[in-house]
């Protein structure tokens, strides 16, 4: 049965698309089949990392909402990507896929407008599950709470909370945790990400801990080499020795325990 992990931030910013394009490659790299669905559909930016433009999107998960195709007319299979960014020549025996969602103004803006069938997109999970056979489907939900996002958040099996050391993060992240037990989500973790590297992790954790009653799965520093990415790529996979990239490993192992465990 496959897993859903949803990766929320309750703010924009927080680094949400580069942490769960750094999760999937992972997981994929361990053999997994996975998909990815941007449904960041106000304002998309995974494909980038991807290395995706206009030209070689053809469907998007737009379309699919709006019933111009099946879900699986908007998979695009990126597994190549993980091949060139890591210079590996091998098979790799996983697979990864990304449903992006539209980057053009004029799709944006209909979005917005006349917004869409909410049931639909959950009957695209279900089905995109089973076409391609996943393992695991990570979304890249939207920024704060909507119906999407709370659509989610309560089909996931597990919930990745996306926080900087902020006290604007930190309230609305309270937000989030209180309504996705409400949802009554399983397994919950939380990341700390852009945290400055002289401060002190262990005493943060502690402190995050506390707050929100449930773990920090790990701490990704503020990084020179991931501003200078750029999202211009898979972090992971460019840097693989990093503290980050450690701590993304890391991350992933703690999402396969969860699921071991279930």
């Amino acid at each position: 049965m496959a897993q859903i992990i949803a990766v929320h931030s309750f703010r924009g910013g927080t680094g949400k698309s580069n942490l769960i394009a750094n999760i999937g490659a992972n997981i994929a790299l361990q053999g997994q089949r996975v998909g990815i669905v941007d449904t960041d559909i106000q304002s998309p930016g995974i494909h980038v990392i991807f290395g995706m433009n206009d030209h070689k999107i053809k469907r998007t998960l737009n379309d699919y909402l709006w019933g111009y195709c099946d879900i699986k007319d908007t998979a695009y299979d990126v597994t190549d990507v993980l091949i060139t960014e890591q210079e590996n020549t091998g098979n790799i025996k996983g697979s990864l896929y990304l449903v992006p969602s539209s980057i053009k103004t004029g799709e944006i803006a209909r979005i917005l407008r006349e917004g869409y069938d909410v049931v639909r997109l959950n009957d695209g999970f279900q089905e995109l599950i089973s076409s391609l056979k996943l393992d695991y489907l990570l979304i890249d939900t939207h920024p704060g709470l909507n119906e999407e996002t709370l659509l989610s958040i309560g089909i996931s099996n597990i919930l990745v909370i996306l926080l900087r050391p902020d006290h604007q993060d930190f309230q609305g992240t309270a937000v989030t945790v209180d309504v996705a037990r409400k949802l009554k989500v399983s397994k919950m973790l939380l990341v700390i990400n852009k945290v400055l590297p002289n401060l002190n992790f262990t005493d943060l954790q502690q402190q995050v801990e506390k707050i929100y009653n449930a773990p920090v799965a790990g701490i990704l520093p503020l990084s020179s080499e991931m501003v200078q990415l750029a999202s211009h790529g898979i972090f992971c996979l460019r840097y693989p020795q990093h503290p980050i990239s450690q701590t993304i490993k890391a991350i992933t192992n703690q999402i396969a325990g969860l699921v071991i465990s279930r």
